[in-house]
């Protein structure tokens, strides 16, 4: 249980070095395992800009399909918050380095149904999308050091197969080979009024002026970057998501899996 938010939270303790681990449902790990006499099931890269859709719609193609899901970003959320937390300021890539390959990060599933991530043991879910992570993260990720340690332990992730992993430089850095991969995109006005209301929907007073701001200068940073730079995969299947509801989305996304696997 974790002591700040008083929920059961089930996860693999994985301490001593960056590392990132997923519990599966008890239904899952009590069935009876068969011989793998079939080849390692999809790797499906999603990639986007902030506020594309891309987390919520990889979260539901993940359920359809029976696949792990992976946000990466929120990796980098929570080494933000680590930095913040230690005082180690977001403009010295030797520490942040430091930090990121000695700090654990782990997801669990609550009780009552929810992701939560927990940052050193911590559940610090709640903090992962404040204004003041917000105002720093793209200066985390764009650490080479801190990309490095965290690329490392998505990898080991997605090894298995049978995962929907989302962020921006899956299909061009994490999972290069990667069976499938899938670009989201959308206008900024669209993805700052997104990310506006998910703001305000978790009680995070946010102005959408601020939030267009950000989102533009994080787009900024994000694409011109030295270390794995947002930008779409020369194999992946882009889709504009301005016009087109969550389920529209999603179903093209499982097109274009059943098409590529």
């Amino acid at each position: 249980m974790d002591e700040k938010t008083g929920r059961n939270l089930h996860a693999v303790n994985a301490a001593g070095s960056t590392s990132i681990t997923t519990s599966e449902s008890p239904a899952i790990q009590q069935r009876p395992r068969k011989p793998n006499t079939r080849r390692r099931l999809p790797r499906i890269a999603v990639d986007g800009p902030v506020g594309a859709g891309k987390t919520t719609a990889g979260r539901m193609l993940a359920s359809r399909l029976g696949f792990r899901f992976l946000d990466t970003g929120l990796m980098y959320r929570a080494i933000t918050v680590a930095a913040l937390d230690a005082g180690v300021r977001t403009d010295d890539p030797a520490a942040l380095t430091v930090l990121a390959r000695n700090t654990s990060i782990q997801l669990a599933h609550s009780d009552d149904g929810s992701d939560r991530l927990l940052l050193d043991g911590h559940d610090v879910t709640a903090r992962l999308r404040t204004a003041d992570v917000e105002r720093h993260i793209s200066a985390v990720s764009a650490v080479t050091g801190v990309r490095e340690a965290l690329v490392e332990a998505q990898r080991k992730v997605a090894d298995r197969g049978g995962i929907v992993m989302v962020g921006r430089d899956i299909g061009t850095v994490v999972l290069k080979d990667a069976d499938v991969k899938i670009f989201l995109t959308a206008s900024p006005e669209m993805r700052a009024r997104r990310r506006h209301q998910e703001l305000h929907s978790k009680g995070h007073a946010a102005a959408y002026a601020e939030v267009l701001d950000q989102l533009k200068r994080r787009d900024n940073l994000d694409s011109s970057r030295a270390a794995s730079p947002l930008v779409a995969a020369d194999d992946a299947v882009v889709i504009e998501t301005d016009g087109l509801s969550l389920n529209e989305v999603v179903a093209r996304m499982e097109a274009i899996v059943a098409s590529g696997t």
